[in-house]
């Protein structure tokens, strides 16, 4: 399977974000009720699960965005 533009697609472009992300992730899994496993394989999981994480993890990091570009900073 061919990978696009040197290796993995999920190195991060800050390194320092990873633990926000990390947080962000297990929040998101809180509130949908998907418990994130604990050594790291989600193929135990329906896309159903993991989509709505991914989509729900996506949406607040464009609201984030948002509120960045918009001057608030508070959520």
């Amino acid at each position: 399977m061919a990978q696009g533009r040197g290796g993995s697609r999920n190195n991060l472009i800050v390194p320092q974000a990873n633990a926000a992300l990390q947080q962000l992730k297990f929040e998101a899994a809180q509130e949908l009720g998907v418990t994130i496993p604990q050594d790291g394989y989600y193929g135990n999981y329906t896309s159903r699960e993991t989509g709505s994480l991914g989509g729900y993890i996506t949406k607040r990091l464009v609201q984030l965005a948002e509120q960045q570009l918009s001057g608030r900073s508070n959520l």
